[in-house]
């Protein structure tokens, strides 16, 4: 089973023990998290498409840890000016793990 869920302004496909990197949850490693918005789920053939989400379904998930991503350089630079900036920048992550596909 299948299912496609939204968080963090991102869509992603999962499925039942996958584990994900999203966008930061204000969650502690050890709880759980459910994601209500469920965009479709996939069941062999049978496929269920939402309105704008599937109504009644959930996807429960256990979170493992929040984290920061590896560091980005952002570097301005304009020639013959003498202006530079140098700025880094790491992304902050929850990292869960996929649980039940309720439908």
């Amino acid at each position: 089973m299948h299912a496609i869920i939204e968080t963090g302004g991102k869509q992603y496909k999962v499925t039942e023990g996958d584990t994900l990197f999203i966008e930061k949850l204000a969650s502690e490693a050890g709880e759980n998290v459910t994601f209500d918005k469920v965009l479709a789920v996939i069941d062999g053939d049978k496929i269920t498409v939402g309105t704008p989400v599937v109504e009644g379904a959930k996807v429960d998930a256990s979170v493992v840890k929040n984290g920061k991503g590896k560091k980005v350089i952002v570097f301005k630079y304009k020639p013959k000016k003498g202006y530079r900036r140098k700025q880094g920048h790491r992304q902050p992550y929850t990292k869960v793990t996929i649980g039940k596909i309720s439908v």
